[in-house]
């Protein structure tokens, strides 16, 4: 079963075609990072305009990469939220208009269920893939969550953010340094010029046991130190004290992010962990939680960064199972901003 995949969830505009909600045959992006980095975050208003201009090239781009046409289609999935509600609209409204005038069946996925699926996916040869039930840590600009997948269209919320997501506070933390945005990637790479331990910060667990997480303190206990370096009025940062900042913060909020996913993983019996999301795509996190897996015999599963962050392949690969499960999403469907607290 081909399935046609649309994501216009925030800032990527993204379509891809998957076979089986396994084998990718096309995945095509169109960032916006250039659009709204001047800014210094996301641009509701640009996000959506962008979304109009790119959403008909990236869907043609992911039918020809293919090689496939809309005819061999069996059905399209697209992202119904959570996420901005002008960006989720644009792609909604063309996966809407695709699904009438071919006649297709459609579906509307979760943002957030979709991005675990990103480890079922392969191109090329098959590779292998987590078993249910597994716990999911989705980690991005907007989320924070830990999940419980209990099949392939069903799962149960453990925990998220209480406020600002771990992606989030990477780029307002780099944003206060100085770093441009997205600051994920900055971040990461000055960290592994420095050691998490010259510049410590507090693990933010909340309370003993808690599932949840709470990022907005370690960006206060950052913006604190840089107020205690009383630099003179038109001095930066200094760079290597910017390494040691970064490292500090970055290995702080990812023990938090490590613990909290095997402690979840422990407390409902299961051993296999999958971690998703743009947030997935950092070194220390990746390394992190592949160390702690071999010492505790949990298998992993990190997506390639192309599926970590947003992409259709994920919005695919869910909506296949629901089509499979006659979840047919009717023509009046409407956006879902906010979706289960997300």
């Amino acid at each position: 079963m081909l399935i046609l995949g649309i994501e216009s969830s925030c800032d990527d505009t993204a379509a891809s075609v998957v076979e089986d909600g396994r084998r990718v045959l096309s995945t095509i992006v169109a960032s916006q990072d250039d659009i709204h980095g001047r800014y210094g975050g996301i641009v509701p208003e640009l996000a959506s305009r962008s979304h109009i201009e790119a959403v008909i090239p990236v869907v043609e781009g992911a039918l020809e990469k293919a090689g496939v046409s809309l005819g061999s289609i069996d059905g399209v999935s697209v992202t119904q939220g959570p996420g901005l509600v002008g960006s989720i609209l644009v792609g909604l409204s063309f996966a809407k208009a695709i699904s009438f005038a071919a006649n297709l069946p459609l579906t509307a996925v979760n943002h957030i269920e979709s991005h675990p699926h990103a480890a079922f996916l392969y191109e090329g040869e098959e590779k292998d893939a987590p078993r249910f039930p597994f716990v999911a840590l989705v980690v991005s600009g907007g989320h924070t969550t830990l999940l419980l997948m209990e099949g392939p269209t069903g799962y149960r919320v453990l925990g998220q953010t209480l406020d600002d997501a771990a992606g989030e506070a990477f780029d307002k933390v780099a944003k206060l340094m100085g770093l441009g945005y997205p600051g994920g990637a900055a971040i990461d790479a000055l960290a592994r010029q420095s050691d998490p331990g010259k510049v410590a910060f507090s693990r933010p667990y909340i309370a003993k046991g808690s599932l949840d997480f709470s990022f907005s303190g370690i960006k206060t206990a950052v913006l604190n130190h840089v107020r205690g370096l009383s630099l003179k009025d038109g001095e930066v940062i200094p760079e290597a004290t910017i390494r040691d900042i970064s490292a500090g913060f970055q290995g702080a909020v990812v023990d938090v992010l490590v613990d909290k996913a095997f402690w979840a993983a422990k407390r409902h019996g299961v051993g296999e962990i999958v971690v998703a999301g743009g947030v997935a795509c950092n070194s220390r996190l990746r390394q992190r939680f592949e160390e702690r897996a071999r010492q505790e015999g949990v298998r992993l599963f990190i997506p390639p960064p192309r599926f970590c962050s947003d992409n259709g392949a994920m919005v695919a690969a869910l909506g296949y199972h629901q089509l499979k499960k006659g979840m047919i999403a009717p023509l009046d469907l409407n956006a879902r901003p906010t979706w289960d607290g997300f």
